[in-house]
């Protein structure tokens, strides 16, 4: 009943220019049709991406699973450098993807844009595989420049550009390979969409399970060329399969529409927001097939780059109309929608931070344990395919029990929880999950005083409500920035999701910045030390369990408040 009286609404609220001159302000170059040569034969294309995904997974979990403990051990580095130059480096990760999508919307497309990044990419492989071989302390021609080092570095931060890349482009390439108007294929999409999630959840476990253990016992050459023949065979596949592919051309960047809101509101800066909404700039259907979003009251200095003015009449009479003058209501409701997601994406950088434990004090935390279960050697880096699964058991603990129990409470009988809802969630998890491991940390270190280990099998439940802040955080947030983005920015919106990720990392190198800083001393060798029997990693575990938990109040406070999008035509 609300959308009907919305749509009614918006049907006489704003007035609609002369259709043959009204502006367009989204640009012609959006729209861009499929190009006509290339073929795709049937459902093969979606299947050799999802081929793709699952050895480009396994290649890039085969470096990052384990990195911590070869920064340690093979390049000697102490506890605290080697966790943060981790997150630093997993941060970079999933920052390239912005600078990826914004190469492959402007300039390359989906396709060239992930066969140039899988040359960074395997070359940067080949860089770190080859660190491997090299004895830390030797040099090559007499200088330092090509130590092992220096070599592994540059390997993965070329790892880190080339990732970026593919990861902004593969999932949107693999959609492109179905067809929309055909129902079969709309709902083979959306099958794809699951798959693929299973595809990225698929290198944890073999990575995991199979390159750690030859890591750790046979040799890091070895693990790591495992991983370098794993994107060379994804090249390889990928170029083979060009001929089937369906491609589309580079479809611009929505920051030209973003900028011309800012720029005509402040041209208009003088003139006064009329109480009627409905003498604000809308075009018509006929003009602009784009859905219309219905006027907020929120942010409105914004609303003045939709004020019609006489000249605008006349520019647009004489079809000199600029879009830098005057912006309809759509345009800046979607500048005013991104306004209102920043909140909600900046809480979530605090729930990143404590995420990049996994990769960093988590396996530091499991080293210094007897690394047995039940009488079998577990890596402390193969923990992270044990939260793998988690997740895929969250997943079907929420599908089957806590949706259907929700379902079951509400009124109506069909209402689940929100994205909303399910990001709070994931965030009150997430600061139980770091509540628990200061508690294993403690039971840990009370074992240590008395000169006993415990197993790592006291760090599954940690790792298990790990997994299910992420279920519910990660994967409602996706959702979420898709859902509520304007349809000219959905890759946009989805790679601000994915940026919340990068700068958790950087905040997590941070906090141990912060923290080197306050608790090392002479006397002290401060909470995250290379014994850590001397230090007192269960504080910096009570300190993220304490920011998660304040974090949470804050988006509570956001979310209560956050006014979803309508969509009136």
């Amino acid at each position: 009943m609300e959308a009907g009286d919305a749509m009614e609404r918006g049907e006489q609220r704003a007035p609609l220019l002369p259709e043959s001159h009204g502006p367009k302000i989204q640009d012609d170059s959006l729209q861009v049709p499929l190009l006509k040569d290339k073929k795709r034969a049937g459902s093969k294309a979606p299947a050799v991406v999802l081929g793709f995904e699952c050895l480009e997974s396994t290649a890039f979990s085969g470096i990052s699973s384990n990195l911590v403990v070869y920064l340690e051990t093979v390049l000697h580095g102490s506890n605290l450098a080697s966790a943060s130059k981790v997150t630093t480096w997993f941060g970079t990760s999933y920052l390239t993807p912005i600078f990826g999508a914004i190469i492959a919307d402007t300039f390359l497309g989906n396709y060239n844009t992930i066969l140039v990044s899988l040359a960074v990419y395997l070359l940067g492989m080949m860089f770190v595989t080859f660190s491997a071989f090299l004895p830390t302390a030797a040099v090559l021609g007499g200088s330092s420049m090509f130590g092992a080092q220096t070599v592994a570095f540059v390997g993965l931060y070329l790892v880190a550009i080339g990732s970026g890349g593919v990861r902004s482009s593969l999932l949107p390439f693999g959609a492109e390979q179905f067809d929309d108007d055909n129902p079969t294929d709309r709902e083979s999409k959306g099958s794809f969409f699951s798959w693929f999630y299973l595809c990225v959840d698929f290198g944890p476990i073999v990575s995991g399970l199979f390159i750690v253990w030859i890591q750790n016992n046979v040799s890091w050459g070895l693990g790591f060329g495992i991983s370098t023949v794993c994107i060379a065979l994804a090249f390889g596949a990928f170029v083979l399969a060009t001929p089937m592919y369906k491609r589309r051309m580079p479809t611009g960047t929505p920051l030209k529409r973003l900028s011309q809101v800012i720029v005509a509101a402040c041209r208009k800066i003088a003139l006064k927001v009329p109480a009627d909404a409905g003498m604000l700039y809308e075009v018509s259907d006929k003009v602009d097939n784009q859905p219309k979003i219905e006027h907020t009251g929120e942010f409105s200095f914004l609303d003045k780059a939709a004020i019609i003015t006489e000249s605008d009449f006349e520019e647009i009479t004489e079809e000199a109309g600029s879009s830098w003058k005057l912006c309809t209501v759509t345009q800046v409701e979607e500048l005013k929608i991104l306004l209102r997601l920043l909140p909600i994406w900046a809480t979530s950088i605090i729930m990143s931070s404590a995420y990049a434990q996994m990769n960093t004090t988590f396996i530091q935390q499991g080293s210094v344990m007897n690394m047995s279960i039940l009488s079998v050697s577990v890596p402390a880096a193969s923990m992270g395919s044990f939260e793998v699964t988690c997740v895929l058991t969250w997943v079907l603990l929420y599908s089957k029990v806590i949706a259907p129990a929700v379902r079951s409470l509400s009124s109506n009988g069909d209402g689940e929880p929100s994205q909303l809802q399910r990001m709070g969630a994931g965030r009150l998890l997430m600061a139980l999950a770091m509540a628990v491991s200061a508690l294993v940390e403690m039971k840990r270190l009370d074992s240590a005083a008395r000169g006993e280990q415990i197993t790592i099998a006291w760090q599954l439940p940690q790792y298990f409500f790990l997994a299910g802040a992420e279920v519910f955080c990660y994967i409602a947030q996706l959702e979420f920035f898709y859902a509520e983005a304007p349809d000219t920015m959905k890759s946009t919106c989805t790679s601000l999701a994915l940026l919340t990720i990068a700068l958790g990392s950087y905040l997590s190198s941070f906090i141990y910045a912060i923290v080197a800083a306050f608790t090392a001393t002479a006397d002290s060798p401060g909470w995250i030390c290379d014994d850590l029997n001397q230090g007192h990693l269960d504080y910096f575990f009570w300190t993220m369990a304490a920011m998660c938990t304040l974090n949470f109040v804050v988006y509570s406070g956001f979310a209560k408040n956050y006014k979803l999008k309508t969509v009136l035509s």
